[in-house]
């Protein structure tokens, strides 16, 4: 075994540049750091150390570290597509989206006689726009709101005041239930509660994923099973369904979540530590805020000197992100572009760049190769180039 610990961090939606078939995603020419870099000029010295501004042929620094372009292969460009891929398991058949169309009558009927209270909205919308627009509505009738996005998931906002936090995660759970049926068959239910007065709203950090079990074990599983910890940050464990994850810290932000990254450092244990930093995507990529997002990636940043700090000599760092979201383009959807796969040891003697891996699935492979577990023969792990 190379490393005890591993460190995955995902960055969000943060993609670089438009992956080899956009065009059958209608992505072409999305570029999620590439934009923001060109439209804001910041500098990012510590994430440039690691080679990540390479990758986008702007890299000022000899990297400590090995980077990489990774591809994805499942069909689609969503957050549980790409994580799940990350640990073995291929989407061939996307998931149902109701985008266009809403949500069937039936499907609503359900979600209706089951909870006793009227459904409004129904539409493909920003969560925060719709909260603004329907949430006085709410407040006067006890609605609920549903809504939906690009992706494969059916999203109810909630007052926490007019809808108690109980009764919201039950009727996540019905529709979660029911949602499993072939017809209606969605990636995620999301329980979106929320505070405030109108034209103060504010979401809180009681969001509630509940996702499909993926179709097989994963590499998470094989670690579990194997007796090794997989501790979740953020909403990894929300995204796996709490499927092969022994220990589980929910965040309320991204300058939480790298506090809690920061503090797992300090722990001694055996196995992976998984985490999400949501907020590139769910504030700033989906809402089209460059600016937004730019803070958010100088954070990162400007934290990421106390993550290597906190690193063993027998740690290793993976820094990725599972999708684009490209603040500049059209829409408001995801973009499908390739992802970086930053890797960086104490152990390493110096940096390189390594070949563009074929899949996401590399990444998980290379953990199970490092813990001796299987990675469900897919993807092609780096554990012999990184130590090289």
């Amino acid at each position: 075994m190379n490393y005890k610990r591993i460190f995955l961090i995902v960055l969000d939606s943060l993609g670089i540049g438009h992956a080899k078939d956009a065009k059958a995603f209608h992505d072409e020419g999305a570029n999620t750091l590439g934009h923001i870099m060109e439209q804001t000029q910041i500098s990012l010295p510590h994430l440039d150390q690691l080679g990540f501004l390479h990758l986008i042929g702007q890299g000022k620094q000899e990297p400590i570290g090995c980077y990489t372009k990774g591809n994805e292969v499942s069909n689609g460009k969503d957050t549980l597509t790409g994580h799940l891929e990350m640990m073995g398991v291929i989407t061939e058949e996307p998931f149902q989206t109701f985008t266009e169309t809403g949500f069937p009558e039936e499907l609503l009927t359900k979600i209706e006689a089951f909870s006793g209270r009227t459904i409004i909205g129904n539409c493909n919308a920003s969560g925060t726009e719709i909260i603004e627009q329907l949430g006085p509505e709410q407040l006067e009738t006890g609605a609920l709101i549903v809504y939906t996005s690009a992706d494969s998931v059916l999203q109810i906002a909630a007052h926490e005041e007019v809808i108690p936090l109980e009764e919201l995660y039950r009727i996540c759970e019905y529709a979660r239930q029911i949602t499993l049926d072939e017809t209606w068959k969605l990636g995620r239910i999301i329980a979106r509660p929320y505070t405030g007065k109108p034209g103060a709203f504010v979401r809180t950090s009681n969001r509630h994923d509940y996702a499909l079990d993926p179709a097989k074990d994963t590499v998470l599983d094989h670690l579990k099973n194997a007796g090794l910890e997989v501790i979740s940050i953020g909403k990894i464990s929300d995204v796996f369904n709490h499927c092969g994850i022994t220990k589980s810290f929910k965040t309320k932000d991204n300058s939480d979540g790298i506090a809690t990254i920061i503090d797992t450092l300090q722990m001694d244990f055996q196995g992976l530590c998984f985490a999400n930093l949501n907020d590139f995507d769910s504030k700033y990529g989906h809402r089209r805020d460059v600016w937004g997002y730019s803070k958010a990636i100088v954070e990162f940043d400007q934290k990421l000197p106390d993550i290597l700090a906190g690193l063993r000599s027998d740690d290793l760092l993976i820094i990725t992100a599972d999708h684009g979201n490209d603040p500049t383009y059209q829409g408001t959807d995801h973009t499908r572009e390739q992802i970086p796969v930053l890797l960086y040891s104490k152990q390493m003697q110096q940096g390189k760049e390594l070949p563009e891996l074929d899949t996401f699935a590399s990444i998980g492979a290379t953990i199970a190769d490092n813990f001796h577990v299987s990675h469900n023969d897919i993807g092609s792990s780096l554990l012999k180039q990184i130590s090289s």
